[in-house]
């Protein structure tokens, strides 16, 4: 069966980022810097994405193109003993599940992008009722929307690697570059952005050792880079053989903490901007307001304080948004599917619908069972399994894959790379210190 190859870096550094850059990082990351001190969080959030999130995504990426299989296939590829691959296949199982109950999560999340993203636009066209439904929390409204988005995400993976993933990620990730400009230069020329540019910027360097806020960069840093589900492996393994995995990698992972950088600078000082309009931005506790508050909330009234100024900023923010989340539902519909068309022989349109229909169901059951188990899947799969999964990725790079085949694997794009500061490093780090840091977090988390 002839597989998909990205056709250039440029390329997987597109779908990669994608993958990368959602929700994560437009609304995750600057919520927890507001939270956790801003330029102290922004501080150990760049070093922990260098320090430990880069290092296990090299390990997927290495293992992904060795192996150009799906998660499932990979780990038991590169293992050699029973349990070895007994524990692989259920490794990759259990990483298919988390994304799929992941983006079951993401689409009700994705789903409200989307629909106040269609807001003002009722709002021109004198639609007020309609604007009314879209902004109302209602059963009929989130599932609608979870449904639509999800039929977004199936129609770009059902045609493959070339036609679909990258064809979108190439135009997807430009216009949110271009849209988060444009946002940012609004934003910082309104009254109040400055008071929020400082709390952003200035660090409080006697915050920067808190354990909590050291534990919330790192999970933040695996969560925004799409680690341990298996996303990375996929998309490694779509990599063509002469390309430097190590630059690649870095250039992703410069891509995702550039992203998160300039959503802090977009969000921080809206907040402030709000507050100038006589918004209120600080919770009882004294915090400020974060998660689905801020962004259904305190924004929403900032737009609407701008006047008809404001509808246009609004629905440039929630397309921001959309285009976002649907940058990295791609690449977590893509491990099953890909697990499904390689391993079961299921042509991909048809595993592609089957695959999106099953997350949908899911979606469904969170959507009517809301309060008690929306909470509980995103607790579960971002802050238990993806933890663990990243580890044991990280183990299976380390100590069951031959260091001879990774340096081999990696020689292919970087015939020197035995004389460069990543082999001299990463083999020994990846082996020791990602496993244990991980497990610290995980401890810390519980």
């Amino acid at each position: 069966m002839q597989r998909g190859e990205f056709s250039s870096r440029l390329a997987f550094i597109f779908a990669a980022s994608g993958s990368a850059v959602g929700l994560g990082n437009i609304w995750g990351f600057p919520t927890n810097a507001a939270e956790n001190g801003g330029a102290a969080f922004l501080i150990m959030y760049l070093v922990l994405a260098f320090l430990l999130a880069y290092p296990a995504m090299m390990a997927e990426l290495i293992i992904g193109r060795h192996t150009r299989s799906n998660m499932v296939g990979a780990l038991q590829s590169i293992s050699t003993g029973a349990v070895a691959k007994s524990f692989g296949r259920l490794t990759g199982i259990g990483g298919m599940l988390t994304a799929a109950l992941i983006l079951s999560f993401y689409s009700i999340v994705a789903g409200w992008m989307l629909a106040f993203m269609l807001e003002p636009l009722s709002l021109i066209i004198g639609f007020e009722s309609a604007g009314n439904w879209l902004t109302a929390d209602s059963l009929e409204r989130n599932i609608s929307f979870a449904a639509l988005f999800i039929l977004l995400t199936v129609l770009i993976i059902s045609v493959g690697v070339e036609a679909g993933i990258e064809k979108w990620s190439s135009r997807l990730m430009p216009s949110l570059f271009v849209l988060m400009f444009a946002l940012i230069f609004y934003v910082l020329t309104q009254d109040g952005a400055m008071e929020g540019l400082r709390h952003y910027l200035v660090p409080d360097f006697s915050q920067i050792t808190d354990p909590n806020l050291i534990v919330s960069a790192m999970g933040q840093a695996f969560f925004s880079m799409s680690l341990g589900v298996g996303t990375m492996l996929v998309y490694g393994s779509y990599i063509r053989a002469d390309e430097n995995l190590p630059t690649v990698g870095a250039l992703v992972t410069l891509t995702d903490t550039s992203v998160a950088f300039l959503a802090g600078l977009l969000v921080l000082p809206a907040i402030f901007v709000a507050q100038n309009l006589g918004v209120t931005i600080y919770a009882d506790n004294g915090s400020l307001i974060a998660g689905p508050d801020l962004i259904f909330k305190v924004l929403p009234a900032l737009f609407s304080g701008m006047g008809s100024t404001g509808l246009l900023v609004g629905l440039a923010f929630f397309v921001l948004m959309s285009i976002a989340a649907l940058t990295s539902s791609i690449s977590m519909l893509e491990v099953p599917v890909s697990y499904a068309v390689e391993t079961h022989q299921v042509d991909r349109n048809r595993a592609t619908w089957l695959v999106g229909a099953s997350v949908f169901a899911i979606s469904t059951l969170i959507c009517l069972n809301f309060d008690s188990m929306f909470g509980f899947v995103i607790t579960l799969t971002t802050e238990r399994a993806q933890p663990l999964l990243s580890m044991v990725l990280c183990i299976y790079a380390g100590w069951v894959f031959y260091r001879n085949s990774i340096l081999e694997e990696v020689k292919l794009g970087n015939p020197d790379v035995e004389q460069g500061l990543f082999w001299k490093i990463w083999p020994l780090y990846v082996k020791f210190f990602c496993p244990a840091l991980i497990l610290l977090t995980f401890a810390q988390g519980l």
